[in-house]
């Protein structure tokens, strides 16, 4: 019985180490299968970033960096209308369409700004202003729930986040977006070429999406192409906004369309985007020679048409004695219009986003806008005011058809084409008799869009004498090049010395040395600018002058205390800072 319960005992043992060298080898072998899906889920997602971009990036050190350190955040600009704001692994959830900031202890926010951060948002996405679509935001999760989502995938190119606002309207395209992008990347150092665009709005490519791809090197990312790469995509290094700084106008929002109430921007800045978009485009920026002037007529062929183009062609050739020619975005190529209107004297169009182009013009070339009856050019001035930027040396010229018998209107049409057969017959009959679009807020007034959209047959002998008032012989286009806006410094040195003659009568001697600059400058015309205040006063006496000495003796008494400023301006406009207050009494 021993022998038999010993063997029993051996065959248990036996047994019982098979098991446990079985589960040890299936053990193992789940661990080596968990081990090779995870590397194989790595790879995946390695190669699904590398998709994004030819950068490299080591897939655990970037997750582990996010789950860590989290996002970080530091913005510029005080409000949401100018902010811009730099983030390290902000992150974006396709699944909730929300971007989404991840906090750790090592998480930096600035600015840290709570609940206001939703009065109304972080920052526009948008260079148009304070626009309710045009918001950003981002929702807040701790890192540790990364542990409960999809693994990220990380786009490992510096890139910039923003909106286009109308992709398929050249003024919107070049005025909202590409100057805009243009110096919010010049802002910052490594949003070079090499960055990539990422386009948050949700619209499709557009008609002009090749003029975007000009601005990087890389391939422009859409909200739509964002879910093809995974459920949750983390951007390694992003900036987000866009700086408004070169923006010149405003839409009518809030109030009617204008320009805007404070331009920054001047042709130096203008004319460096142009000589770049050039440059990509591969458009020669060589000048015409003398006898090569001509005339363009932007030629519109859906829409907003000039029922005469042939005559008026005709007209300007024998006028001008020019010659005369058309482009139109359907019959030729960005490129090729850019090449021809940069060697042009003058470019005649309809009002419409094509005007925009105006800012591929030489100096000393004419703008003619000609708008449609019941429009009137007071009211819509973004080319105008375009025409007006300091430096930029262009001519313009405004033309209205005031004759309705030379207008075509298109009652029958949609509604966003100027149609007006679904409103009530009133409202019909009072648009059809309106001699003035009355001013309104963007963007769909009835009697506006009837109006913007009429065919016009141009008064010949009218556009002429306008263009006459403005230009007696021919453009002259300037080939020097333009001169750089220099501002005077601070006067140096100011003094005053008072005397007093008599009981009622004294005397104020104020001098100053001229600005530091001024002596390595050639200014045509330089004066000073003096401010007299008694003090105690809310009122001062100015005075412009010549020279840099100057005694004062009209409204100056005995015995009293006065405020004296000093500044220099050049060439009437360009204004210097004011020298620190002088203290004088007499």
């Amino acid at each position: 019985m021993r022998g038999f319960s010993c063997r029993m005992n051996i065959a248990a043992v036996l047994n019982g180490l098979l098991v446990s060298v079985l589960a040890a080898v299936l053990w193992k072998y789940a661990k080596l299968r968990e081990h090779a899906y995870s590397v194989e889920e790595e790879l995946l997602l390695t190669q699904q970033s590398q998709e994004l971009s030819q950068v490299r990036i080591d897939y655990h050190a970037a997750l582990q960096s996010l789950q860590e350190e989290g996002t970080r955040m530091v913005c510029t600009g005080k409000m949401h209308t100018d902010r811009v704001c730099r983030f390290d692994y902000l992150c974006y959830s396709n699944e909730a369409e929300e971007f989404v900031f991840f906090h750790s202890n090592s998480s930096v926010m600035l600015p840290n700004l709570g609940s206001r951060r939703f009065q109304p948002a972080l920052l526009d996405l948008s260079s148009v202003e304070d626009h309710n679509t045009q918001y950003f935001n981002f929702l807040e999760l701790p890192a540790a729930a990364l542990k409960f989502m999809p693994k990220p995938v990380f786009v490992p190119d510096v890139t910039l986040i923003l909106n286009r606002f109308n992709p398929d309207n050249l003024m919107h395209i070049f005025h909202d977006d590409l100057l805009p992008i243009y110096y919010t990347m010049l802002q910052y150092p490594d949003l070079d070429q090499d960055a990539r665009l990422v386009f948050m709005e949700g619209w499709n490519e557009g008609l002009h999406f090749d003029l975007y791809r000009l601005m990087s090197n890389k391939q422009p990312l859409l909200k739509e192409q964002l879910k093809n790469f995974g459920k949750l995509l983390c951007f390694t290094k992003s900036y987000v906004g866009l700086s408004k700084m070169t923006t010149w106008y405003q839409y009518g929002f809030v109030q009617p369309q204008g320009a805007k109430a404070n331009i920054l921007v001047s042709s130096m800045e203008i004319r460096q985007f142009t000589r770049f978009l050039m440059e990509k485009l591969n458009v020669s920026m060589e000048e015409s020679s003398s006898g090569d002037e001509y005339i363009v007529v932007f030629s519109r062929t859906i829409n907003r048409l000039i029922l005469n183009e042939a005559e008026l062609i005709l007209a300007l050739t024998q006028e001008f004695q020019m010659k005369t020619v058309t482009v139109s975005l359907d019959d030729h190529s960005f490129a090729d219009i850019v090449q021809i209107i940069s060697r042009a004297s003058m470019l005649v169009s309809m009002h419409g986003a094509q005007l925009v182009t105006s800012v591929f013009l030489p100096r000393g070339a004419l703008v003619v806008e000609i708008f449609p009856y019941a429009v009137n050019p007071d009211h819509y001035t973004p080319y105008k005011t375009l025409a007006s930027l300091p430096g930029i040396d262009l001519q313009y010229v405004a033309w209205q058809n005031t004759n309705e018998e030379n207008t075509m209107a298109f009652p029958d049409r949609p509604w966003d084409q100027g149609g007006i057969a679904h409103l009530e017959k009133a409202e019909q009959e009072h648009i059809m008799k309106s001699k003035e679009v009355p001013q309104h807020l963007c963007c769909r007034n009835p009697e506006w869009l009837f109006r913007i959209y009429q065919d016009t047959k141009v008064d010949i002998p009218s556009l002429i004498d306008a263009i006459r008032q403005t230009v007696k012989t021919k453009p002259n286009l300037k080939k020097a090049k333009p001169g750089i806006i220099v501002h005077p410094g601070k006067v140096r040195d100011p003094k005053c010395q008072a005397s007093v003659q008599g009981t009622n009568e004294a005397r104020l001697t104020v001098s100053w040395q001229i600005p530091w600059n001024l002596k390595y400058l050639k200014v045509r015309e330089v004066k000073y600018e003096v401010w007299i205040q008694e003090q105690g006063e809310n009122t001062y006496m100015p005075y412009i002058l010549p020279h840099q000495n100057y005694t004062f003796s009209e409204n100056i008494k005995p015995f009293t205390t006065y405020l004296v400023w000093i500044r220099c301006f050049f060439n009437k406009t360009l204004l210097g800072p004011f020298a620190d207050v002088l203290v004088c009494r007499t």
